[in-house]
């Protein structure tokens, strides 16, 4: 689904990405870890060209996403992306801010989209609050119309860019609980996070990162019993410490 190869990012004189290459197989879930600054981030923003990179390939869904000729904002709305931030239209309601792009962007009759939105509202428990207003849902509940927007493009892949990280701890479960069941259906998902439980339950892979650098792949519990690299054992040692 997702194909890296020989991906290099650089920020100035600052090398974010060297030469990663590595891949998502289709219904996979992979876990992308490390400390702060390790290119995370980075990585998974260039999967839908939020980061621009200087060399290399990438492909999603057999696609070179920097073939010349792609319309880039085509192309972007059919990968569901969701930030740390929310990034709701404040001045929507739930359910206008996950009918948009399938209106605007796929040409969806309103009632069609509202129909689906109200399914994928449903999917993630917020049927109720298809007429609230971001402003008055917690955290945990906007990032959840987060997710029901990204999947309303019905996309082949969802990428999370720590999803959780900007909540409150006791709003954290029930955001991984949608990402968990999303898992369950079989969903191409790559998850940047700290959550090393969801990590270990859910994840296919785990990709350990630093300095830009993949230094790890494993499937999980081989990762958190038995890591392979220096800085993978530092890293979750550190984390048990805490």
């Amino acid at each position: 689904m997702i194909r890296f190869s020989k991906v290099n990012k650089w920020y100035g004189e600052y090398q974010a990405l060297t030469d990663v290459t590595a891949e998502v197989k289709k219904g996979e879930v992979v876990v992308i870890c490390g400390p702060s600054g390790s290119g995370k981030s980075t990585l998974i923003r260039t999967v839908n060209r939020l980061e621009e990179i200087k060399s290399g390939v990438i492909y999603v869904n057999g696609q070179d996403i920097h073939a010349p000729g792609l319309r880039i904002n085509d192309f972007r709305s059919g990968i569901g992306f969701v930030f740390q931030s929310f990034n709701l239209f404040p001045h929507l309601s739930v359910a206008e801010n996950v009918c948009l792009a399938p209106v605007r962007v796929s040409g969806r009759s309103k009632r069609e989209a509202r129909e689906h939105a109200a399914a994928l509202l449903d999917r993630v428990g917020l049927a109720h609050k298809a007429n609230a207003y971001p402003q008055q849902l917690s955290g945990g509940q906007q990032q959840r119309v987060a997710i029901a927007r990204a999947l309303a493009m019905n996309p082949p892949v969802m990428l999370f860019d720590e999803p959780t990280s900007a909540l409150d701890p006791e709003m954290v479960g029930e955001v991984l609980n949608v990402m968990k069941s999303l898992a369950r259906d079989g969903m191409t998902m790559v998850c940047v996070t700290h959550e090393m439980g969801f990590a270990r339950e859910v994840s296919d892979r785990v990709w350990f990162m630093d300095r830009g650098v993949i230094l790890e792949e494993n499937a999980p519990e081989a990762f958190f019993t038995a890591p392979q690299h220096a800085r993978s054992k530092a890293f979750l040692s550190d984390l048990r410490a805490h």
